[in-house]
């Protein structure tokens, strides 16, 4: 029995297993730094990480299935996730090598005034902010448009 307060799933990635909890943000550190062999360079992103902004499971959860959706249907191909002080932020491409289609992003320092997240267009336009991340990616639905003959 696991004694932590969160559950955790035992992920195998090929030979390598690694505890993944529901709630906590995912590490994303560079791929040479999880060897553990250059413990200073461990700390420094360890630290970094501490100061970025992330998305946790359940936001990512949402924006994934969206953007499943989205992939099934062949409108995106590609994504980019950034962590930064200020805002974390979710890019989506129709092709690896263009600009973003979409950029969803997470801006604490926002949340009291607009809201925390956000929709941005390619062009820069802010689709939807606010405070609740379903309602926010909800412009991103394709909507029913009435067909006349």
């Amino acid at each position: 029995m696991n004694s932590r307060a969160h559950p955790v799933k035992m992920v195998n990635l090929s030979d390598q297993e690694a505890l993944v909890s529901d709630i906590e943000p995912i590490d994303m550190r560079p791929a040479f730094l999880m060897g553990g062999r250059n413990e200073a360079a461990l700390a420094a992103a360890n630290q970094g990480s501490r100061d970025a902004i992330a998305f946790n499971r359940e936001e990512l959860d949402q924006i994934l299935n969206i953007y499943g959706r989205k992939v099934a249907a062949g409108e995106w191909r590609d994504y980019a996730i950034d962590m930064l002080r200020e805002k974390a932020v979710f890019s989506v491409f129709r092709k690896a090598t263009e600009v973003p289609l979409y950029r969803i992003e997470k801006s604490p320092r926002a949340s009291r005034k607009q809201g925390a997240y956000s929709v941005i267009a390619a062009t820069g336009l802010i689709l939807k902010r606010g405070h609740d991340l379903a309602r926010v990616l909800r412009v991103l639905e394709n909507k029913l448009k009435l067909v006349e003959h």
